[in-house]
C-alpha cells in the first residue's frame, strides 16, 4: 500500500504530479492511500517502479473537473479522482456517461465547491484593522467555508481589492495580500476584528434593497445560509425586517399612486392613435396619404418609403406579391427589381397586360437584414402580414377586381388566411372572405432561386398560371 501526502498549498499541482507518476507506473487505485497536510511517515514505503509505456494523456474535461473537486472536503476526493483517471485509460469517453455513479458523484462535488466559492466571494466582509501603511489601508476578514477553497478563491480578492492590503482567515488556510502577491499561511482561529464605518454602510444598503412585498424566507435561506450570518453586519437587521414585512408591504400598497402622472396621458393618447384604425379610404389620393404615415408595424422605421400599388382603379385583375424589394424600396414602385423584370417577361409571353392590371404587395414596407453594404430580403412575419392586410383590403375595396393573382406564400396568407402547401395549391382558385376569386401561384423570386435544371419547368408552370389570369383579364 502506498501513502501519498499532498501539501496544503499547491494541492492540485501536487496531486496531478503524483497521479501521473502512479498511473505511469501502473499502480492501481486500491493500492494508494491519499492524505493532505501532515501524515505519519510510511516506514515500508517503496519507490515507484519505472513508468511503463507512453506518457499519459487525459481529456481536457477531466482536468477541469479535477481542478474543482480537489478543493472538496470529502477525504476520499483524491482517491475518487485517481479511480476515474485509472478508468479513463480504457474508455476516454467515460466522462460523457451521465449514468456512471462515479461521474455523477464527482460532478456533484464540483458543483458544491463552485457554490462554496461563490458564497465566499459574496459574503466575506472586510473590516479595517489598522492605520494606513505606505498609503495602503489595512483590512481583515474571517470566513468559514464548507470546503478547502481559500487557495482557489484568493485570486478573486487580489484582483477585486488590489488597492488595499488584506488578510482572510479561515480554519484551514489564511491568505495575506500586500499588493505584490498573495501569501498563504496555516489556518487560524477567528480573530477579534473591530467594527468600522463599513458596518453601517452594509446595513444601510441591505435595508434599502430589502423588498418586504417579495419576502420568501426559504429562498433567502438558500441564497444566504444562516451559517454565514454571524460574520455579516447586515444580517442583524433580518429578524426585525421579517417581523415588520407585512406591515411595511401594506404601507407601500397604500402609499402607491392611484392616478397616472400627467405625462402618462400623452403617452397613452399617442399609443391609442397609433393603434387606431384609420377610416376607410375614399380614393387613391387618400390611400396614398394614409400609407405615407403608416405606423401599424415597426417595418416603417428602416424602410426608405412605403410602396403602394399602381394601375387602373377599375382593373379587372389585381396582382399581389409579397413585399417591396431593394429596388422597389428606393424607387417607390412595385415590381421593378429582378423579380419584377422576370414577371414582366413571362407576362408578355402569357398575354397578360401589366398596364391593365393593378399591381401591389401584401406588405408595403421593405423588410431586410443589413449585410455589409447590401440589404438582404427577409420574409415578413405573421404579425406584420396581418397589420398590413388593412391596406391591401383598402386597395381591394377601391379596385374591386374580378380576379386576384396571389404570387407567393405571403400574398396567399394575406388573402386566404392559409400559408402552408403553396406548391400543392398552385394553379388552383380559392376565395377571400368576401368571395373574390384568388388564383394561387409562386412568386417570381422563387424561380430566380431555383437551380438551372429546375427553373425551366417551374417557369413553364408559372406562365400557365399567368395565362389563366390573362384570360380573365381579357373578358369584357
Amino acid at each position: 500500500m502506498r501513502r501519498v501526502v499532498l501539501p496544503q498549498i499547491g494541492t492540485f499541482e501536487a496531486w496531478r504530479n503524483e497521479a501521473r507518476a502512479l498511473l505511469g507506473a501502473g499502480v492501481p487505485p486500491e493500492e494508494v492511500l491519499w492524505f493532505r497536510g501532515e501524515a505519519e511517515p510510511d516506514l515500508f514505503a517503496e519507490p515507484l517502479p519505472p513508468a511503463r509505456g507512453d506518457a499519459v494523456t487525459v481529456p481536457k474535461g477531466f482536468v477541469e473537473l479535477a481542478r474543482q473537486v480537489i478543493w472538496h472536503s470529502d477525504p476520499e476526493r483524491f482517491a475518487r479522482l485517481y479511480t476515474l483517471l485509472w478508468a479513463l485509460r480504457g474508455n476516454r469517453h467515460l466522462l460523457s456517461d451521465r449514468g456512471d455513479a462515479r461521474i455523477d458523484r464527482l460532478n456533484r462535488m464540483a458543483k458544491e465547491v463552485g457554490r462554496d466559492k461563490h458564497k465566499m466571494t459574496a459574503f466575506v466582509r472586510f473590516r479595517e484593522v489598522a492605520e494606513p501603511r505606505g498609503g495602503r489601508r489595512q483590512f481583515a476578514a474571517w470566513f468559514e467555508p464548507s470546503h478547502f477553497i481559500m487557495e482557489a478563491t484568493a485570486p478573486f480578492f487580489a484582483k477585486r481589492f488590489g488597492d488595499m492590503d488584506w488578510s482572510i482567515f479561515t480554519p484551514d488556510l489564511s491568505a495575506h495580500f500586500d499588493g505584490r502577491g498573495v501569501r498563504f499561511e496555516a489556518g487560524a482561529p477567528r480573530p477579534d476584528l473591530p467594527e468600522d464605518a463599513a458596518e453601517d454602510l452594509w446595513r444601510t444598503y441591505f435595508r434599502n434593497i430589502f423588498n418586504p412585498a417579495r419576502l420568501k424566507l426559504d429562498a433567502m435561506h438558500a441564497e444566504m445560509p444562516k451559517k454565514y450570518w454571524k460574520n455579516m453586519p447586515e444580517t442583524q437587521l433580518i429578524p426585525e425586517m421579517v417581523a415588520t414585512a407585512q406591515a411595511r408591504a401594506r404601507e407601500m400598497a397604500e402609499a402607491a399612486p392611484t392616478l397616472a402622472p400627467a405625462r402618462a396621458a400623452r403617452i397613452t393618447d399617442r399609443l391609442a392613435a397609433e393603434r387606431a384604425e384609420p377610416p376607410p379610404m375614399g380614393d387613391r389620393a387618400a390611400l396614398l396619404a394614409g400609407l405615407t404615415g403608416c405606423r401599424r408595424c415597426p417595418l416603417w422605421r428602416n424602410a426608405t418609403q412605403p410602396v403602394p400599388g399602381e394601375g387602373p382603379p377599375d382593373a379587372p385583375l389585381m396582382v399581389v406579391g409579397e413585399q417591396p424589394g431593394d429596388r422597389e424600396d428606393l424607387e417607390g414602385r412595385p415590381f421593378v427589381g429582378p423579380a419584377g423584370r422576370l414577371f414582366d417577361e413571362v407576362a408578355r409571353r402569357a398575354g397578360l397586360d401589366r398596364g391593365r392590371a393593378y399591381v401591389t404587395n401584401a406588405v408595403k414596407h421593405f423588410k431586410f437584414v443589413p449585410r455589409g453594404k447590401r440589404r438582404i430580403h427577409q420574409a415578413p412575419d405573421r404579425g406584420e402580414v396581418q397589420q398590413c392586410k388593412w391596406w391591401l383590403d383598402q386597395e381591394r375595396a377601391l379596385v374591386r377586381p374580378r380576379l386576384i393573382l396571389a404570387m407567393g406564400a405571403t400574398a396567399v396568407e394575406s388573402l386566404t388566411g392559409k400559408r402552408a402547401g403553396l406548391l400543392s395549391r398552385r394553379g388552383t382558385i380559392e376565395e377571400t372572405t368576401d368571395g373574390t376569386p384568388v388564383l394561387i401561384t409562386v412568386h417570381p423570386s422563387y424561380l430566380l432561386r431555383l437551380p438551372d435544371g429546375e427553373r425551366a419547368e417551374a417557369t413553364h408552370l408559372f406562365e400557365a398560371d399567368l395565362r389563366q389570369a390573362a384570360e380573365v383579364q381579357s373578358r369584357p
